[in-house]
């Protein structure tokens, strides 16, 4: 299958299956109930074919085509029409922060240079700006909302070409400036088959017939560009899409819509699973279950342990398997998938030993002892991935932590217009590698790992290891901890004191009204995480929800946390007490 491409599989999709409802749309800003949208594959086919044809009228195959649109049918034609074209798409959001200027529109525009940009009817008027402060020539803008969906088309040649670049994936700068991967055609249709063969092996590696896909993920980042887009048009399966603010402003359409199409399969970040299962009620499910829900993927952020506890204790009531969250790893240099709990294994967390970790080795904590909690994200499986010692690049044992690395069709060429960082994370080669083992070419992800009993598991990010003295902590153990007595988002980062690297947490602290009383909130913290994980922390400083940066997916930004906690910028809470 990875020989064809999205565009080739639409076209076979329209004309063996036109009537079959392709995709449906959501949209809870027309009614609070919920309007929904339909397209069949036939209907879907027409729009891209009208799309394609007037892309063609202002540029050429190669060229580049930006989307600044919000979550919509809309969206999803320009992206599909843009690929029919021949072109690169370029999935974006629209412009944030309105009369104020957004760097990250900004910044991917500059690098990409399009020769075209979609928006639509009802935000044209805050895209335009954007195309037009664009060095050179200025892009045409085109309202897809606009178009005469049912014009009649001329042929137009078949430009897209396995070889050629597909997406420009933008990566939400977690840890440095956002950059664009390319992801080619091939890319996009070896991964989705690698994901669905390995989320659905209990089903034949393929998803049944009846079957629904469902995702409020953003079209613009890598899972909810495959999940809510793609993947409906490679396995024929019908999509159900909604906006993320559709789901931030109540988490139970994201259950109830899972619960109301049968056997359904979604993918969401942890915050996602937190929300839902605190803020959805009885009455939101009344009628309902989710039994015949297929999976509930989580990935792209770190996964705890509690936060899928709380989940699956809150709707098994709604009769939710027990066995239906599946932790998942992957990244946008990895197109998207690498890993993911074996379908039917009941996801919980392993303890292991803090010392061991510390210094680079994963034991089991024994029955009753205490100890980093990570989730399993099942053993190798579709995708090629190993643990590499990051400096003398060979292959690790078993139990030891290293750098993950991948290789394979699903792995991207490099970065856009990049070729020294391209060589230095897509260019990775393993030293003396054992048989099994190719010598390289492999994606360097910057993400520490490791095999325990032969399945992977997640510890951190190398640049975000904290080294307190002379001791490696992972932030995300520690944030775990925090979590629990804050119930909001914590930052661990480490800052320069003079003498020494210490330890400072800024954590957001929820629904604890005016009456919290900070000195013992922070004697708590602090007691937890020197006995938990036995390391000072100099400063804790609380902070109102909202006030830690984070991506546009939701990742904490700790090197931006760093930098304004040296700059002052945090207003503690207890500042007016």
């Amino acid at each position: 299958m990875s020989q064809q491409t999205i565009p080739s599989i639409l076209r076979g999709r329209a004309a063996a299956q036109p009537d079959d409802v392709a995709f449906s749309f959501i949209d809870y800003d027309i009614d609070q109930a919920g309007y929904e949208e339909s397209l069949t594959f036939r209907e879907l086919y027409q729009r891209v074919r009208v799309v394609a044809a007037e892309l063609l009228r202002h540029g050429s195959p190669g060229d580049r085509a930006a989307i600044l649109a919000p979550q919509s049918l809309d969206y999803i034609v320009a992206f599909l029409g843009a690929m029919e074209a021949g072109f690169i798409v370029v999935p974006l959001s629209v412009p944030m922060f309105g009369a104020h200027h957004d760097e990250r529109i900004s910044s991917a525009l500059s690098d990409c240079t399009p020769s075209v940009i979609f928006a639509t009817t009802t935000v044209i008027d805050d895209v335009l700006p954007y195309a037009q402060e664009m060095a050179g020539a200025t892009p045409t803008v085109i309202e897809i909302d606009a178009l005469d969906a049912d014009a009649p088309v001329d042929d137009y040649p078949d430009n897209v070409r396995q070889s050629k670049t597909a997406v420009l994936q933008y990566t939400s700068g977690s840890t440095s400036a956002p950059r664009g991967v390319m992801v080619s055609h091939r890319n996009v249709v070896t991964n989705l088959d690698q994901l669905i063969s390995d989320m659905f092996a209990h089903h034949g590696g393929w998803p049944d017939p009846d079957t629904v896909l469902v995702s409020w993920l953003p079209f613009y980042h890598d899972m909810g560009l495959l999940l809510g887009i793609c993947g409906g048009i490679l396995s024929g399966r019908r999509t159900v899409d909604m906006s993320p603010m559709a789901f931030l402003q109540k988490p139970s359409r994201w259950i109830t819509t899972m619960a109301s199409y049968g056997k359904t399969f979604t993918s969401a970040p942890n915050f996602a699973y937190e929300l839902a299962a605190r803020r959805t009620t009885d009455d939101d499910l009344a009628g309902r279950d989710l039994s015949g829900v297929t999976a509930f993927m989580c990935g792209a952020e770190r996964v705890h342990a509690s936060t899928v506890r709380r989940f699956v204790d809150r709707f098994e009531r709604n009769a939710l398997p027990s066995n239906i969250v599946r932790p998942a790893y992957g990244l946008a240099e990895a197109t998207l998938y690498v890993a993911a709990l074996t379908p039917g294994r009941t996801s919980e967390g392993i303890n292991f030993d803090f010392e061991k970790l510390a210094s680079g080795w994963a034991r089991r904590s024994g029955e009753g002892q205490d100890g980093s909690e990570l989730m399993s994200h099942g053993p190798e499986r579709s995708v090629t991935f190993r643990i590499v010692d990051p400096e003398s690049r060979q292959e690790n044992p078993a139990d030891k932590v290293g750098e993950i690395w991948v290789h394979g069709d699903n792995v991207p060429a490099g970065y856009w217009r990049n070729p020294e960082l391209t060589e230095k994370v897509f260019g990775g080669w393993i030293e003396d590698p054992a048989p099994t083992t190719p010598a390289g070419p492999w994606l360097r992800t910057g993400d520490l790992g490791v095999l325990s009993e032969g399945d992977l598991f997640i510890t951190g990010r190398i640049k975000d290891l904290l080294i307190i003295d002379g001791r490696n902590h992972y932030p995300d153990d520690i944030e775990g901890t925090v979590t629990e007595l804050t119930r909001g988002r914590v930052a661990a980062v480490s800052v320069d004191r003079g003498s020494a690297e210490q330890l400072v947490v800024v954590a957001e602290v929820k629904d604890r009204g005016a009456q919290v009383d900070y000195a013992q909130l922070r004697n708590e913290v602090t007691s937890a995480v020197s006995n938990r994980h036995g390391v000072r922390a100099a400063d804790v400083v609380f902070v109102a929800p909202g006030s830690i940066p984070i991506t546009t997916s939701g990742k904490t930004r700790r090197s931006s946390v760093g930098d304004h906690y040296r700059d002052g910028v945090f207003v503690g809470l207890d500042s007016a007490q």
